[in-house]
């Protein structure tokens, strides 16, 4: 018996795997915008508040790009939730922020391998470095109030 390999099944798989991603990309960064504001808030500072919002502004560019790019792969807009909850004091937000920051640098990186589009791996690249660019914002702030 011969199994025949249809290379339209894979690209099928390997697209709906990107999507699904994508579609976990954009909710994760609704998820920070949400947050950060709320932290943001929090914060023992008006320099910490300030930062705080310039990296809740770089979020929210993020899941614009993202969402542009789940248009252009499924012709259909977003729907956006929320999928953690953000805690209720700033230490245990900012905390919490960077270890997300740390987990999601990671999580692109991988989005950055399962496709061949340059255009999103270039999104996904620049998303990637930004994340660990707050992540130590986020160890700053933790050290100091810590």
């Amino acid at each position: 018996m011969y199994t025949f390999y249809n290379q339209q099944d894979d690209y099928n798989r390997q697209t709906n795997k990107l999507v699904s991603d994508i579609e976990k990309a954009i909710d994760g960064e609704y998820s920070a915008i949400v947050c950060y504001a709320k932290i943001a808030e929090m914060a023992p500072t008006d320099k910490i508040r300030d930062q705080i919002l310039e990296i809740r502004n770089d979020e929210i560019k993020h899941f614009h790009t993202f969402g542009q790019i789940y248009v252009n792969l499924t012709g259909m807009q977003p729907q956006p939730k929320i999928i953690e909850e953000c805690p209720d004091t700033f230490v245990k937000g900012v905390e919490f922020a960077l270890q997300d920051e740390q987990k999601t640098v990671d999580f692109y990186m991988d989005i950055m391998d399962e496709t061949s589009d340059l255009a999103i791996k270039e999104a996904f690249r620049r998303a990637a470095a930004a994340e660990q660019h707050h992540a130590v914002w986020f160890l700053y702030f933790f050290s100091k109030v810590k």
